[in-house]
């Protein structure tokens, strides 16, 4: 084999070399080409995944927040509304309270309502003694009618006439004073207390002691009112 030969297959060697290393390169860059985007790819879905996972726990955090904002507003709406409905309810019983103060302006009739309220009382108390109590100016009107009150009483309960004491030293209060409209001091409209001689039965008929049982009688049909009755269904 001349040098011409030799110099032939050592070239033909070289370049069979030199296509496997760069098929052997491609391959290599094909595969890290391959691998790097399965790796972006793998970053990119977690990427992914961490964001609606994060959008996800702050939609649930913004839903809970509004949630706990109408809760709040709902709650404080009630408390104003039931607070407006006490206010008016308040405001009806102390314009009742006003009305009661003028029935002791008319004479007769509250002549006749204090003995009817003396008769009601023992007619409760069914004592043979018992102590009146009423307030001071008062006094002259109850010991006017207080004999037709027994006798009445005797009649009605088929039993003798009871014995009365009219107390002279401790007296119910007397109306609320007008120029004084913030006082808190004790008041009363009219009417009387009677109570058994150990004390142990008492029965309190004052105006205002009434306008309380009526009221709470009331309540309910003054409440449905306010707030306006269910409709019936129509035919």
């Amino acid at each position: 084999m001349n040098d011409a030969d030799v110099s032939q297959q050592i070239q033909q060697m070289v370049r069979f070399i030199r296509q496997e290393a760069e098929e052997k390169a491609n391959e290599i860059s094909i595969s890290a080409e391959e691998e790097f985007n399965i790796e972006r790819l793998q970053l990119l879905e977690s990427a992914k995944r961490k964001l609606r996972q994060d959008y996800d726990r702050k939609l649930k955090q913004v839903d809970i927040r509004k949630r706990i904002d109408y809760s709040t507003q709902l709650n404080a709406s009630r408390i104003k509304y039931l607070q407006a409905q006490d206010d008016i309810v308040t405001s009806i019983k102390a314009s009742a309270a006003k009305d009661l103060l003028r029935v002791s302006n008319d004479k007769n009739n509250y002549k006749k309502l204090l003995k009817s309220l003396i008769i009601e009382s023992l007619l409760r108390l069914k004592e043979p003694s018992v102590l009146l109590r009423c307030r001071e100016m008062d006094k002259k009107i109850v010991e006017s009618v207080i004999e037709d009150a027994k006798r009445q009483y005797a009649d009605k309960a088929k039993v003798g006439s009871p014995k009365i004491t009219i107390d002279d030293k401790v007296f119910l209060p007397p109306p609320p004073n007008p120029k004084l409209p913030d006082s808190h001091d004790p008041y009363c409209s009219g009417g009387v207390v009677l109570a058994s001689q150990d004390g142990k039965i008492v029965c309190e008929n004052t105006l205002d002691a009434r306008l309380d049982v009526a009221f709470r009688q009331k309540l309910p049909q003054i409440r449905t009112r306010l707030v306006g009755a269910p409709e019936t269904s129509r035919a």
